[in-house]
């Protein structure tokens, strides 16, 4: 494999040296990613470059990243399932909540996490960003086991909003660490792994709602002493992801220098860059302007309209089938098999044939088929409205390949950290209003709201379909303007063009994945 830092000398017509070249070139140092400058200064690890095993390597990333990016992925979604559980288990009785007092506790986290997501796509490209989600998954933890002591409306949604600020770094975090180390196709498969954690979430939170509905304790309640549990499980995760999650390949420890160098220029093929602190206004603008980010939000915010019934009510939907509590929490148990298995097959068929917005079609018609015999089928035929609650699951897979295609199909560091924060706020606009579907006024059935979960199914279904078309097009726009320079003689190479900080849309030789 050359070194970017060759190429350049290579074609450095004042013969200096790659990174004066490089910078000659941009004008600016600033806007070099940090790992061309890692690479131009430690350029005498390269002749071991050869001895670096590719797969052994990946395996050791993996070793490190996968398993952290898992853990805090499901504590995350079940510190989102807890509510639901307790729910099942008494609080709203306990803590005398009435009217729309559950719903508008569910929705304060989002909305606490919405508006702390803007800040947050400022301070990730500033701040070490696995340093950064360990600290936030501690703090995080803290006030999930404090959520045991809350006496009443107020202090449940002083909780939320605490748990709301803190968890907004973790997707955004995780989807920057993940494309530092991955290929786009390698990326893929890691993004379903860890976001596995949302069916582990589903079937370890009905097994810990069974298991604490039949704690009997005279000081704390059952759905207490289960927020204290989940809240020191989330603080040791935290502390774990803090010293041991890599911030980049340039400051990992536990790579020799060769390694870093081959995890460095094995993901130059992304071209959407690894590391750079610069700030650059044009990179908000380009993000205002693209269509693909408004294709993304969009299919984000629908998507999380159905998880409401994920998060918030399935439990209370199999109850009011007429099932009890416990067996209320068993039961839901098959949801999070349903998301689990879902994401593995999504992410098989679009890695094996390069298809994820299709997949993603394909997956959500499924879902509004499940929304459909919820909204439809009659009261008496349970096994049936059951089938329906486990399908809707399967819009889940909507969310980690928004995720997949917004870490491939953005470049530019200043674009990519904001479009992740975006896409993280629209998850949480989507569970803002998803809750508040469910009225009420409606109970037991809530019939307006699973009819609304086989629109938003179908309606994320002809968008995911319409990304595809867009990112076809924009890809044979760029292959013929290709062709018309290359057979006018007029195609010019820019050297080291991936390290250079260009957005997808300023550099014509990227390409989109779909």
């Amino acid at each position: 494999m050359n070194s970017p830092v060759s190429s350049e000398k290579e074609h450095d017509p004042n013969g200096g040296s790659g990174l004066a070249a490089l910078k000659t070139a941009n004008t600016s140092s600033a806007s070099l990613d940090k790992a061309i400058v890692y690479l131009e200064q430690h350029a005498d690890s390269k002749s071991d470059e050869g001895e670096v095993d590719h797969a052994r390597l990946v395996r050791k990333i993996d070793r490190h990243i996968v398993p952290i990016a898992l853990a805090a992925y499901t504590l995350q979604f079940l510190d989102k399932l807890d509510l639901n559980y307790a729910a099942v288990m008494g609080l709203n009785q306990e803590l005398g909540l009435v009217g729309n007092d559950f719903n508008n506790a569910a929705s304060a986290m989002y909305i606490a996490n919405l508006v702390a997501e803007f800040p947050t796509g400022y301070i990730v490209q500033k701040v070490r960003p696995g340093k950064w989600v360990g600290f936030n998954i501690i703090l995080w933890g803290v006030v999930t086991a404090c959520t045991a002591a809350v006496t009443n409306y107020r202090g449940l949604v002083a909780t939320r909003v605490m748990i709301g600020i803190l968890e907004a770094a973790t997707a955004p975090c995780l989807m920057l660490i993940t494309g530092m180390w991955y290929t786009k196709s390698e990326a893929i498969i890691r993004f379903a792994i860890w976001y596995c954690g949302l069916g582990i979430a589903q079937m370890l939170g009905s097994l810990i709602s069974w298991g604490f509905l039949q704690v009997k304790h005279e000081a704390l309640s059952g759905w207490r002493i289960m927020f204290l549990v989940l809240g020191c499980v989330t603080f040791v995760a935290g502390v774990w992801a803090l010293f041991y999650l890599p911030d980049s390949p340039m400051e990992a420890s536990w790579l020799t220098e060769a390694e870093k160098r081959v995890a460095i220029q094995r993901v130059a093929v992304n071209q959407t860059g690894i590391k750079n602190t610069h700030f650059k206004w044009q990179h908000l603008r380009e993000l205002v302007l693209d269509p693909q980010i408004w294709l993304l939000t969009s299919l984000i915010i629908i998507t999380s309209l159905t998880s409401g019934i994920i998060s918030f009510y399935s439990s209370t939907l199999i109850r009011n089938f007429g099932f009890t509590p416990l067996r209320s929490a068993l039961l839901n148990m098959p949801s999070g098999a349903v998301s689990l298995l879902s994401c593995l097959s999504t992410a098989y068929l679009g890695h094996r044939y390069d298809s994820r917005a299709l997949c993603m079609t394909l997956f959500c018609l499924f879902s509004g088929a499940g929304a459909g015999l919820m909204a439809f089928l009659p009261p008496s035929n349970r096994a049936g409205l059951l089938a329906g609650v486990y399908l809707v699951n399967m819009q889940t897979v909507t969310l980690f390949l928004v995720f997949c295609l917004t870490t491939a199909n953005v470049a530019g560091q200043t674009k990519r950290v904001a479009a992740n924060a975006l896409i993280s706020a629209a998850f949480s606009i989507g569970n803002i209003i998803g809750p508040q579907l469910f009225k009420p006024k409606d109970a037991p059935q809530y019939i307006p709201a699973k009819i609304i979960a086989l629109v938003t199914a179908l309606v994320t279904s002809a968008i995911a379909a319409a990304l595809r078309i867009y990112y076809g097009w924009q890809n044979k726009i760029r292959d013929d303007a290709e062709r018309k320079e290359r057979a006018a003689g007029a195609e010019k190479e820019v050297v080291n063009i991936e390290w250079l900080n260009l957005t997808d849309r300023e550099n014509k030789t990227f390409r989109y994945k779909y």
